[in-house]
């Protein structure tokens, strides 16, 4: 008893992940991947925490690759391919990274987007379980992320169930968007990872006849953990379960979902390097500072009357800029202005540039990827327009609410368990809200925030104060991660 105390005390944590931030990422999970073990590190309750991932060379800037360390090289067999694995290794806030070096897998030009992908993460999962030996890492916890390393709990528990030191780690599967499943061709399970077909025909990994890197990960992780409480529900129904409603169902009693955090150090409106003037939510005159500098830089009227409204995001349908676009001309015919940064659906960029030209005073459409102008626009904007159809957890509501600029929201998913809804009764709330995704009630909701805006200025002040104080840190999140994997240690 006093053996299995002291291991709940004292975790070894290994995440599993095909991105990371600062190194390489393209969106929420190189966040997560970044900030959350960094804070694990912290915990009392935590012994050391790695992380493994991908050697993306030319995703990483020289000041991190002149620190990598070259451990020890192996070759790891997927299908008939003997192929070479080099393991490189750097430390960063108490965090050991591992970084997986094959030059054919992993030295492209971008992290994903090519016909092979299957086959990369194949190498990666494999490579992963069969050099935990060799790192002197056997983790406690083994925490894998989407469907890249979804494989990881299942091989352990197949295919590498014969090593001694791997028969106590337990594995967390967190889902961070089911849309994107790892799916391939059945005997892919004997071409690429070695194995049998049992699996396969008994239908535990198959799914639509194909194999599923996803649902296989669902069934054989210890735990499921999904980006927000909400979005935990929803998978578990046809609309937003991508077809494994019915597996999610199944294991249901193994799911949770705990909300995504954000990075304090690098989202601080006091200390933030990427916008000129700082603020707090006592003193807000940086804040009034940084919106005319942000009408400035957007080629817009400087005027501190008019409300700005911020767009940061990919320009796609799931973030419901088609439904922007449909009523932008109507929405602009208000005494607002608008700034947009991002790219995406072609269409979509010619649909904010063509109204851009046609309302160069009201709406600045930059299709472009700019960090520090994305700060700027968090920092200077009044109210952030986020109309998602689907949302897993969603991290620019609460950037934008840590620099007191109101987000107005589709209620689903991560957006709903983070933004309070403006209630006219009690006057109260941290952003603007609709239930119903229909284009009508989206600009219903703009000009009701808009209103607020203009015709009540301690309102709006109360609830940006209110917003400014919600606690999206990791701190927080971490010690949720900590409980969730004390109940499946053994």
């Amino acid at each position: 008893m006093a053996i299995r105390e002291m291991k709940r005390e004292k975790m070894k944590v290994l995440f599993a992940s095909s991105e990371c931030a600062p190194f390489f990422k393209t969106g929420g999970l190189g966040d997560v991947a970044g900030a959350l073990p960094k804070e694990l590190a912290k915990k009392s309750e935590i012994s050391s925490v790695g992380v493994i991932l991908p050697y993306f060379k030319n995703e990483m800037k020289e000041e991190y690759r002149s620190l990598l360390v070259d451990e020890f090289y192996d070759f790891v067999d997927v299908g008939w391919r003997h192929e070479y694995v080099g393991v490189k290794t750097l430390v960063k806030d108490n965090v050991k990274y591992y970084f997986l070096d094959n030059e054919h897998y992993f030295g492209r030009g971008q992290i994903y987007g090519y016909g092979d992908d299957g086959e990369r993460f194949a190498f990666f999962d494999l490579a992963v379980c069969q050099l935990l030996e060799k790192l002197d890492f056997i983790p406690d916890i083994l925490h894998v992320n989407d469907w890249q390393t979804a494989m990881i709990p299942f091989l352990l528990k197949e295919k590498y169930k014969w090593i001694n030191a791997y028969s106590d780690i337990q594995s967390v599967l967190t889902i961070h968007n089911i849309e994107f499943q790892g799916v391939m061709q059945g005997d892919a399970l004997t071409e690429l990872f070695g194995m049998g077909m049992e699996r396969y025909f008994e239908g535990v990994v198959r799914h639509n006849g194909m194999l599923n890197m996803l649902k296989t990960g669902i069934l054989y992780a210890d735990r499921v953990n999904t980006v927000s409480p909400t979005y935990a529900k929803e998978i578990q129904t046809s609309e937003f379960g991508g077809g494994l409603e019915g597996v999610l169902q199944y294991v249901k009693g193994k799911i949770s979902g705990i909300l995504n955090g954000i990075d304090y150090e690098i989202y601080d409106p006091e200390k933030d390097k990427q916008i000129s003037y700082h603020f707090n939510s006592l003193d807000l005159t940086g804040k009034a500072k940084m919106k005319a500098e942000l009408q400035k830089r957007a080629f817009l009227p400087i005027n501190p009357d008019i409300p700005v409204i911020g767009m940061v995001s990919r320009l796609t349908n799931q973030k419901g800029f088609d439904l922007v676009l449909s009523q932008l001309e109507e929405l602009l015919k208000e005494e607002v202005q608008i700034v947009l940064l991002g790219t995406g659906f072609p269409e979509l960029e010619e649909g904010f540039k063509y109204f851009a030209q046609k309302y160069p005073d009201k709406l600045s459409a930059n299709i472009a990827f700019d960090l520090q102008f994305a700060q700027e626009i968090y920092a200077g904007s009044d109210l952030f327009l986020m109309p998602s159809a689907f949302e897993p957890c969603g991290l620019s509501q609460m950037i934008a609410m840590r620099y007191g600029t109101l987000p107005i929201v589709h209620e689903i998913g991560g957006l709903r368990d983070t933004v309070i809804p403006f209630n006219p009764v009690t006057k109260e709330g941290t952003g603007f809200g609709f239930i119903d995704f229909d284009r009508d009630i989206l600009l219903e909701t703009i000009k009701r925030a808009l209103e607020v805006y203009k015709k009540e200025p301690k309102t709006l002040n109360r609830i940006i104060v209110s917003a400014m104080e919600q606690d999206f840190s990791w701190e927080t999140k971490a010690q949720q991660y900590i409980e969730l994997y004390q109940t499946i240690l053994k």
